[in-house]
């Protein structure tokens, strides 16, 4: 994939090649997906070779090529598909929400609802992030991080012309609070715990906006 347009809904070339497979083959293309995304994810991309992913699919490394030209088209496809995922969902939450609010609460569960279904795809952006983009096929990575931004840091500020949301508070610090939080736990979630993805999103989302503190404001104390 090497472009992808913030908001026109554009096919990226990730997305049309999965919408062109089906069946066996097909299947077999997503079950090497998720076996390379789980070693980038515990490796590091860039010491995951096309060898260990064939050696963990059972396979010899040319048949790889049968599916994949390289492990950078094999990890395209892992965050395509995960910020396509996110940013369908985000837009799907402002479409149907009543007040900001409501939207920012929607997103705090989609965000902590793709720990699990994304979590490789996650971890790579976090550990990989820095080395992937700055190579031409990855540059859809800082547009689509961009994109989800300003969704967030739209909300936000709509809420506080709503007079929903304190007008004192910074949205663009408030969002990379928000995101830091929530991408942060995939390292520390685990879906066996006492907490499932929904239950952490609900505390959050109370710890948001009711705060932790009871009575009276005290951020301005000294």
């Amino acid at each position: 994939m090497t472009t992808r347009k913030n908001s026109g809904g554009t096919t990226t070339p990730a997305k049309r090649q999965r919408a062109a497979s089906s069946g066996p083959a097909s299947e077999r293309r997503d079950h090497l997906v998720k076996l390379a995304a789980e070693l980038f994810a515990a490796k590091g991309f860039q010491a995951t070779t096309v060898r260990q992913i064939a050696q963990e699919a059972g396979i010899l490394s040319g048949s790889l090529y049968h599916h994949f030209d390289s492990k950078e088209s094999i990890v395209d496809e892992v965050l395509s598909t995960f910020l396509d995922d996110l940013i369908a969902r985000y837009r799907s939450a402002i479409d149907s929400g009543p007040d900001a609010r409501a939207v920012l609460s929607e997103m705090v569960r989609i965000g902590f609802g793709t720990l699990e279904p994304h979590r490789a795809a996650i971890t790579v952006m976090q550990n990989d992030w820095n080395y992937l983009r700055q190579f031409d096929r990855f540059s859809y990575l800082v547009k689509a991080e961009d994109e989800v931004e300003q969704i967030w840091v739209t909300q936000i500020k709509a809420g506080q012309a709503a007079g929903l949301f304190r007008p004192d508070v910074d949205p663009k610090l408030t969002y990379r609070m928000i995101r830091d939080t929530i991408w942060v736990a995939v390292r520390w979630f685990r879906p066996d715990g006492r907490l499932n993805t929904a239950t952490l999103a609900e505390h959050y989302i109370t710890v948001l906006f009711d705060g932790l503190a009871t009575g009276e404001r005290t951020s301005q104390r000294g």
